[in-house]
């Protein structure tokens, strides 16, 4: 396999837990929400998804309990901001630091525990596509979670713009005032919509911990989740736009083991700093050109947090 045909694969599988991550971002936004707090879902996504598939023996079990787990995570965050009025910057930061403090607390006896899930998600080659020259390589020879998220991405985008609770959930990030004409509850929207993005980044932390690192680690997200919510921006709130976009920060993720594997020498740290790199690059150039065509509730966080 060539250097760019493996670095591409390595950025699919790479950059699936952004995607999910960021496809939760994005419901949670679209109903007005911004949620700095979905690494700390990640997180708890992570370890619950790692402790109950290895104490059953059931990888999907812990990928569902994972999603739980985030969604949990998330709901402490829009009760803060929906129920409670809070800051949302401020509130997104303090439940990330909640889940930084009991995944440490509560994960400290898997850490380096050589606990391994035998065959949980396996290499799985699609029959005839994985065939096709390059996109084969590319897209077709990864595992079942990878495969989940190329399906999750159109069913995230018929949601929100093809039925009626994505309408509501669109419009209470829009225009909330006619929700509540029409005598729709814009705060049961808006915790749906957080919550269930919760539920997706929290799948997205244990294809982390159960499908790729096969281990878990005290703060194994490093960071993940704040590209997330740059992607987010970044795609212009739309979940086709997010699946690239996290690829492409896979490919950032992947291009240092990827040339370590060749022998390449190269700086370990500085390639680490790349992903990070990036999302700083991407943010200064779509500069307030794209946050000017964000929800319009979403626009009165930012324009808040700048006077705050």
């Amino acid at each position: 396999m060539s250097l760019p045909v493996d670095v591409l694969a390595a950025g699919v599988a790479g950059g699936t837990s952004i995607m999910f991550a960021a496809l939760g971002e994005t419901i949670g936004e679209r109903a007005g929400v911004i949620n700095l707090g979905i690494e700390g879902s990640m997180l708890a996504g992570a370890l619950g998804a790692y402790v109950v598939a290895v104490e059953t023996g059931s990888p999907w079990t812990g990928v569902l309990v994972g999603g739980i787990a985030g969604a949990a995570l998330a709901a402490v965050h829009a009760f803060l901001v929906v129920w409670r009025r809070a800051n949302q910057m401020a509130s997104g930061l303090t439940v990330l630091f909640l889940a930084l403090g009991l995944t440490a607390l509560f994960g400290v006896k898997y850490v380096g525990s050589g606990k391994k899930l035998d065959h949980a998600f396996d290499v799985w080659n699609v029959p005839v596509l994985h065939d096709l020259p390059v996109v084969g390589q590319i897209l077709f020879e990864h595992n079942a979670l990878v495969y989940l998220g190329f399906v999750t991405v159109p069913v995230v985008w018929f949601a929100l713009f093809k039925t009626r609770i994505g309408l509501l959930v669109r419009t209470a990030g829009e225009r909330a005032e006619t929700l509540t004409v029409h005598g729709y509850s814009v705060p049961w929207l808006r915790t749906l919509a957080v919550t269930c993005g919760g539920f997706l980044a929290g799948i997205g932390g244990a294809y982390l911990s159960i499908g790729y690192a096969n281990a878990w680690r005290e703060n194994m997200i490093q960071g993940k989740g704040f590209i997330a919510v740059a992607l987010v921006i970044f795609a212009v709130w739309s979940p086709v736009r997010v699946m690239a976009g996290a690829w492409l920060f896979g490919c950032a993720l992947s291009l240092g083991s990827a040339l370590q594997a060749r022998g390449y020498e190269v700086n370990q740290f500085l390639l680490q700093a790349l992903p990070f790199v990036l999302t700083l690059v991407v943010l200064t150039v779509i500069g307030r050109r794209t946050l000017s065509s964000s929800p319009a509730e979403l626009k009165k966080v930012f324009e808040n947090a700048e006077t705050g």
